[in-house]
C-alpha cells in the first residue's frame, strides 16, 4: 500500500500485500484455493476477504480489537483472517483440537469481542459463551446458525469493496498462541510485516516456490508452520492451495497427492513416517511432487533416505517456532544434508550460547538463538515470559544445537529434554536416532530416569511395528542394537512399550507426559 498520509508514512497492510496485488496482476480467474467445497478464485477470495471486512466494521468491531477464528480448513479461515487484517482488527487463529478448558482460557486471555467457529466445533464453547464480557457476537461456519449468526449469509449481504485500513509495517496484526506442550497457551503478538518477511525468505529464496506450483500442506492454517505453508507462501506469488478440512491421515493425504497432483508438499516427521508405512503412498512416478519440507521436530536420517528411495524427491528439514512465524534453519534443494537441520535462512543471525550467556565455540552443544525480521513482538499479557524468550534483536527458541565444521546445525533436543549422564549431556533426539533406524521399531521417544542412586539415566519408550512382537527379547536386543550405535553411557537402561506416543497436534512428542 504505497500512499502515505503527509508524504511520510508508508502504510502498509499485509491482506492488502498478500490479495490485491494477484488481482492487480491478472490473476483473479486463476485458482487459489481448493477445499471441501470446490475452487475458489482469487476474484472469490479477493470479493469474500472485502466482505467479511466489512462485515466485522457493521458488527461494530474496531480497529486492534482481537476476533478468535476456531475454524476448519476452508476457504472460510483464509477469508476471515485475511478479512479481519484488511480491517485492522487482530485475527486470532486457535487450534481447533484443544479442550473448552483451553478455548475459554485463550478467549479470556485475548479479550476478543467476536468468535467466529466452525459448526462441529461449537459445542466445546456453548457452555461458556455467555461468560465472557467482551464478547459481542458469534459467528458459525457451516450449516448451522441462522441467518443471523450464519457466516455464509452475513458474506452474502455486504459489499466486494473495502477500503483497507491504513495500517503500518510494524502495527500488531495477528496473534498465534503457542501449541503448549508445558502448560496453557501463550499469544504470540505478530506484526504486519512479519508474513511478507517469510514468504520473501524462506518460501521464495530457500524453498523455491513458483506461481505455477499446487501446494498442500498437512500442518493446518492455524499453526505458524500451517499459516506460512497454506496461506502466507502460495498467496504471495499466486500460486494454488488445497486445504484439506478432516485429519491429515495416511489415506486422506495420499488421496490428495493423487487426485490434485501437488508439487509442493509441507510435512512432519510423524506424518511422513506413517505414510511410508501405510502402503498407499505413491511411489517416484505416481506423483508430481518436486520437493516436501518437514518442521516440527528434526527429521531422522533414516527417514529421509526411506522416503527418497520411495518417493523419489527430497525432505528439506528445517526448524522454525510460533516466535520466528516460520523456518529460519533449512536445507536446500540440492543441499540436503541427513541428519542435519541445514543453515541458517538468509535474512536471520543464529547464535548458540552456553550456560553462562555467552555464545559456544564450533562443534560444541548451545541454546539456539535466533536475530531476524519475522520474530513475534512479545507474549501477550506475559511479561516474565517474553523477557525470557524475546531479548532485544535475539529470541530464544528452547532448543539445543551444534554447528558442524562446514556451518550445518546439528539438532541435540530440546534444552528442557536434555539429560545429564554422568555429567555428560546427552541428546535424546540422537539416542532417538539411532534407535529407529531398528527394522522393528516405528516410533521411539527417550526421556531420563533416575536409577537406584538416584542418578539420571536414557529410558526409550517406543512404538513397535508389529505389536505381536517378544517384547523381553525385543528389549535386549534394542539394547544392544543401541550399544553398536552410540557411546556406551548413551544406551537406554530401560524400555518400555506402548501403542502410541502422546503428541501435540503439531506431530511434536509430548515427552513431559512420558516422564509423569
Amino acid at each position: 500500500m504505497p500512499n502515505s498520509d503527509d508524504g511520510s508514512t508508508l502504510y502498509f497492510n499485509a491482506a492488502v500485500d498478500l490479495i490485491d496485488h494477484n488481482i492487480q496482476a491478472g490473476r483473479g480467474g486463476k485458482t487459489a484455493v481448493i477445499d471441501s467445497r470446490g475452487s475458489h478464485t482469487y476474484q472469490d477470495l479477493s470479493d469474500n476477504v472485502n466482505r467479511f471486512a466489512n462485515a466485522l466494521k457493521d458488527m461494530g468491531i474496531e480497529p486492534e480489537q482481537r476476533i478468535v477464528l476456531c475454524l476448519n480448513d476452508t476457504i472460510d479461515l483464509p477469508v476471515a483472517f485475511l478479512g479481519a487484517i484488511k480491517a485492522g482488527v487482530i485475527p486470532v487463529p486457535i487450534n481447533t483440537r484443544l479442550t473448552e478448558k483451553d478455548y475459554k482460557y485463550i478467549i479470556n486471555d485475548s479479550r476478543a469481542t467476536a468468535l467466529f467457529v466452525s459448526d462441529d466445533l461449537f459445542s466445546l464453547f456453548e457452555g461458556h459463551v455467555n461468560d465472557h464480557q467482551s464478547l459481542k457476537a458469534i459467528v458459525i461456519s457451516g450449516k448451522k446458525g441462522n441467518v443471523e449468526n450464519n457466516l455464509s449469509a452475513l458474506l452474502e449481504a455486504e459489499s466486494t469493496e473495502f477500503s483497507a485500513a491504513q495500517t503500518r509495517h510494524d502495527d500488531m496484526c495477528f496473534w498465534l498462541y503457542t501449541s503448549g506442550t508445558t502448560g496453557m497457551p501463550k499469544g504470540t503478538v505478530h506484526l504486519h510485516g512479519n508474513l511478507r518477511a517469510t514468504a520473501d525468505l524462506y518460501a521464495k529464496q530457500t524453498l523455491g516456490v513458483r506461481e505455477d506450483d499446487i501446494m498442500f500442506s498437512a500442518a493446518k492454517l492455524f499453526f505458524a508452520y500451517g499459516l506460512g505453508n497454506g496461506l502466507t507462501f502460495p498467496f504471495s506469488i499466486g500460486a494454488t492451495v488445497i486445504l484439506l478440512e478432516g485429519p491429515p491421515t495416511p489415506d486422506a493425504v495420499c488421496q490428495i497427492l493423487r487426485d490434485h497432483s501437488p508439487t509442493v508438499f509441507y510435512g512432519v516427521p510423524t506424518l511422513f513416517g506413517m505414510l511410508l508405512a501405510s502402503n498407499v503412498l505413491p511411489k517416484a512416478g505416481e506423483h508430481h511432487l518436486r520437493v516436501c519440507t518437514s518442521a516440527g521436530e528434526a527429521l531422522p536420517a533414516d527417514l529421509l533416505s526411506r522416503w527418497q528411495r520411495h518417493v523419489g524427491v527430497d525432505i528439506l528439514d528445517g526448524i522454525g517456532s510460533t516466535e520466528m512465524l516460520h523456518i529460519f534453519i533449512s536445507n536446500r534443494p540440492g543441499d540436503v544434508r541427513p541428519g542435519a537441520t541445514g543453515k541458517a535462512v538468509e535474512g536471520y543471525d543464529i547464535r548458540l550460547t552456553g550456560d553462562d550467556g555467552q555464545v559456544v565455540s564450533q562443534g560444541e552443544m548451545g541454546a539456539l538463538e535466533i536475530s531476524g525480521p519475522s520474530s513475534g513482538l512479545m507474549y501477550w499479557n506475559q511479561r516474565t515470559k517474553s523477557l525470557d524468550t524475546f531479548q532485544g534483536p535475539w529470541t530464544r527458541a528452547g532448543d539445543k544445537y551444534r554447528q558442524d565444521e562446514e556451518g550445518y546445525y546439528i539438532y541435540c533436543g530440546r534444552t528442557d529434554d536434555m539429560l545429564k549422564v554422568g555429567g555428560i549431556y546427552v541428546s535424546p533426539f540422537e539416542v532417538e536416532g539411532a534407535m529407529i533406524e531398528h527394522d522393528d521399531v516405528l516410533e521411539v521417544a527417550v526421556i531420563g530416569k533416575a536409577d537406584a542412586d538416584d542418578l539420571i539415566k536414557p529410558k526409550a519408550v517406543i512404538v513397535l511395528k508389529d505389536a505381536s512382537i517378544d517384547q523381553n527379547k525385543m528389549r535386549e536386543d534394542l539394547q544392544e542394537y543401541a550399544k553398536s550405535k552410540l557411546a556406551a553411557y548413551k544406551y537406554p537402561r530401560w524400555i518400555d512399550f506402548v501403542d502410541e506416543l502422546p503428541k501435540t497436534a503439531t506431530g511434536k512428542i509430548q515427552r513431559y507426559k512420558l516422564r509423569d
